[in-house]
């Protein structure tokens, strides 16, 4: 049955579950528009462009980190929980937001950054201060051993060492990521109050959800073990590129700790205080993945939904894989809920990374946008997949992440995914700002503007339009059970069912024909408004290259 609730006025019933099966839609907001012409996207640039969103047939947003920051980490470093930086804005921008977004029937999701805070923020300046005031342990502190090394052998996946000396204290503190990120210390229950305060004040604000920045981060072990090293034949570069040596561990002490549970579902019981607030947790683990998205959304007591990194990391979508990991997952998390990304912010886009080479790189776009779009659980969009945006080739003078600074140039880090968004290859910087972008504007990136796709039969943005309608007018491919067919290499079958509608979804990913064998289903009556054209043959469905095929099963 549908969860709904009246929300606090009583005036319109609020569907609890919009969650489940919803499309995200992913802003990068240095890179979707600058309104003040400073070459940084802002929050008024967003408002602007939040029609075309809609348009797009969407559920909601999920805008990037815009509080105050100093910006070494671009905003995932935090120094006002419950500010918005003047780069961005203000908190009035950000009231409007919400306002119009809500106008436009799109929920609002914001990036909630908990693990870590910038070290310039006053919590941090307060804990390293003293060993004995007030937030003297609000962050991780330990003491070096004997010889002055750090306390453990922890790495961050930024390189090097996950602790850093600090004179004052002449104590390590643990940072996961930058330096400049010192790491919270849950196990202080008056820093899990502090989060939830803040997670109170923006839900306040009228937000409808949060993704949950490296959810699985929060908690260390307190016995600060060192991580057993990992066997060369079990490293892979999911979680970390494979030039970085923090591939080299096996992750058991520095996250995805079993006391997350409980902190996790004192969020949740905050959350369920609202009409209808939903939260999504990125899970960055190599060798748990699966199984800590599982824990984290089991029960209805803890987060809503989470992702992994097995669609994000470099071994190229296959038919295989899909089926694997969406069996996996349903194995492991009977009750869970999953949100699937190809592409984000943080890893080399999927136009680059799984399309180069493709005889046909927009159908095969394309169909695995359509995979993307028919499997069981949430979707996450990012700001461009929609046009197919490829990623960036930057000169190292033109870098801004201090991840592909460090490792250039086996890893060029995560500015080439974070360029630009396209509008109209007319104007100046593809109509994203009249000044210098932060980053440059790939020139290749100005004939897939949404002024040159908009409106063209045929293009990847129509598509996607198209497919999102089609998407949501189906509740069997929103919310429905998910159960694999046997299909022939370099295809995907599946049927999805949700009360009396029952679908069958195949695809072709490959660029040859393919037949798939009904095995005794009879004639099945397609389902139009998807824009592919398999079809079927008697007793079997024909798919040619980067084709689909949906239809009703009796």
């Amino acid at each position: 049955m549908q969860a709904v609730d009246r929300g606090k006025t009583g005036a319109q019933a609020v569907d609890r579950d919009w969650w489940r099966g919803a499309v995200i839609y992913q802003i990068y907001p240095r890179s979707y528009q600058d309104s003040n012409g400073d070459g940084i996207g802002d929050l008024r640039g967003i408002i602007r462009r939040l029609p075309y969103i809609a348009g797009l047939g969407v559920d909601a947003v999920w805008i990037s980190p815009f509080f105050t920051s100093p910006m070494k980490d671009f905003g995932y470093d935090v120094t006002d929980y419950r500010d918005v930086d003047p780069m961005f804005g203000t908190l009035a921008d950000f009231d409007a937001l919400i306002d119009e977004a809500h106008r436009l029937g799109l929920k609002v999701m914001i990036d909630e950054v908990l693990s870590h805070t910038s070290d310039a923020h006053t919590w941090f300046q307060q804990s390293r201060a003293s060993r004995d005031n007030a937030r003297a342990d609000w962050y991780v502190w330990a003491d070096a051993r004997p010889d002055g090394t750090p306390p453990n052998n922890w790495l961050s996946i930024f390189g090097g060492s996950a602790w850093q000396w600090d004179t004052r204290r002449q104590q390590y503190y643990l940072h996961n990521f930058l330096a400049e990120q010192p790491d919270l210390n849950f196990h202080t229950l008056a820093v899990q109050d502090a989060l939830l305060d803040v997670t109170r004040f923006w839900l306040e604000r009228g937000v409808d959800g949060f993704r949950l920045d490296t959810i699985n981060f929060y908690f260390h072990s307190q016995g600060l073990e060192d991580n057993p090293a990992l066997p060369p034949h079990l490293r892979n570069d999911q979680t970390a590129p494979s030039v970085n040596p923090y591939n080299y561990q096996d992750h058991l002490y520095d996250k995805s700790r079993p006391e997350n549970l409980a902190f996790l579902e004192r969020f949740r019981a905050l959350l369920d205080e609202y009409p209808a607030a939903a939260a999504v947790g990125e899970v960055g683990d190599s060798q748990r993945g699966l199984e800590v998205v599982a824990a984290y959304t089991a029960t209805g007591r803890r987060v809503h939904m989470c992702y992994a990194f097995d669609f994000l990391a470099p071994e190229k979508i296959s038919a295989a894989k899909v089926r694997t990991v969406l069996e996996d997952f349903g194995r492991v998390a009977v009750d869970g809920w999953a949100c699937w990304a190809f592409s984000n912010h943080d890893v080399m886009r999927h136009a680059s990374r799984w399309a180069a080479g493709e005889p046909d790189v927009t159908a095969y776009l394309k169909v695995v946008s359509a995979l993307l779009l028919s499997l069981r659980g949430s979707a996450c969009l990012y700001q461009g997949e929609e046009l197919g945006l490829t990623e960036a080739d930057l000169a190292f003078e033109d870098l801004r992440d201090p991840y592909g600074i460090r490792f250039w140039p086996e890893f060029k880090g995560r500015d080439g995914c974070r360029t630009p968004m396209v509008w109209n290859d007319k104007e100046a910087n593809g109509g994203f700002s009249q000044a210098k972008p932060w980053l440059p504007v790939p020139a290749e990136h100005l004939a897939k503007a949404v002024g040159t796709q908009q409106g063209k039969d045929g293009s990847l943005l129509e598509h996607y339009r198209r497919f999102l309608a089609f998407r949501r007018a189906h509740r069997a491919l929103v919310k429905g059970d998910i159960e694999f067919l046997s299909s022939p290499d370099d295809t995907v079958a599946f049927t999805r069912r949700e009360g009396n509608e029952q679908m069958l979804c195949a695809f072709n990913l490959g660029h040859l024909p393919k037949v798939l064998e009904l095995g005794g289903m009879g004639f099945l009556r397609p389902v139009p408004g998807h824009g592919f054209d398999g079809r079927q043959d008697g007793a079997n469905v024909t798919l040619e290259g980067y084709q689909a095929w949906f239809a009703y099963i009796p």
